[in-house]
Formats: structure tokens, C-alpha cells, sequence
């Protein structure tokens, strides 16, 4: 893997953290990315917050059960 990477391998990156841990080169060009761009970032934030929120609906539903 690169260090420079698109927004497209940025976004990939982003998605796959929330379902496994980053190897370390992999988690150096996400953050080096991070640094440079300025919509990844939100995109990122946009990502876990939606991610927290299936989190919390599917604790709701669970607790209807």
C-alpha cells in the first residue's frame, strides 16, 4: 500500500475500521490522508456517527423483544 492515497481508498479505509482494525501501514495513510483532505474527515465523522446510531437501534429493538 502507499502512503498517498486517494479519497476513494481514503472512504475504504474508513468503512473497513469499523468492522476490523487497520494494519499499521494502512492506518499511516489513513491519518496521513486525514490531514490533507478536507471532506474525508467529515465524511469519517459522518461514518461512525451513523454507525452509533444502528448501534443504538438496535439496542432499542432488541429491548422490545
Amino acid at each position: 500500500m502507499k502512503l498517498m492515497i486517494t479519497c476513494r481508498q481514503a472512504a475504504r479505509l474508513i468503512s473497513a475500521e469499523l468492522d476490523r482494525e487497520l494494519p499499521w501501514l494502512e492506518r499511516l495513510a489513513l491519518r496521513g490522508h486525514l490531514l490533507i483532505c478536507k471532506a474525508c474527515p467529515t465524511f469519517r465523522r459522518q461514518i461512525r456517527l451513523m454507525d452509533q446510531a444502528m448501534g443504538r437501534w438496535r439496542a432499542y429493538v432488541d429491548q422490545g423483544e
